[in-house]
């Protein structure tokens, strides 16, 4: 699961226009939002800077706190 257009914090579509060829010249829905740096800091070093967040995470709504390592473990 680990891609371009899945979150790293919870595997959903992140919705990134950019991943998508298709939709790559449109500006991203992350460009109009702020993104806590906690919610970045928050996933393991070796999920960071891979893919996008979903809308959902990016806003740092809810997640448990072990949703990155379930991420992780799913991946293998």
């Amino acid at each position: 699961m680990n891609d371009s257009q899945h979150c790293p914090a919870c595997g959903a579509l992140n919705q990134c226009t950019l991943a998508d060829p298709r939709t790559a010249p449109a500006a991203c829905w992350c460009y109009a939002v702020n993104i806590d740096p906690a919610v970045l800091k928050a996933l393991p070093t070796e999920l960071r800077d891979k893919a996008c967040l979903c809308p959902r995470c990016a806003a740092g709504a809810g997640l448990p706190e072990n949703a990155p390592a379930q991420v992780e473990a799913e991946k293998r």
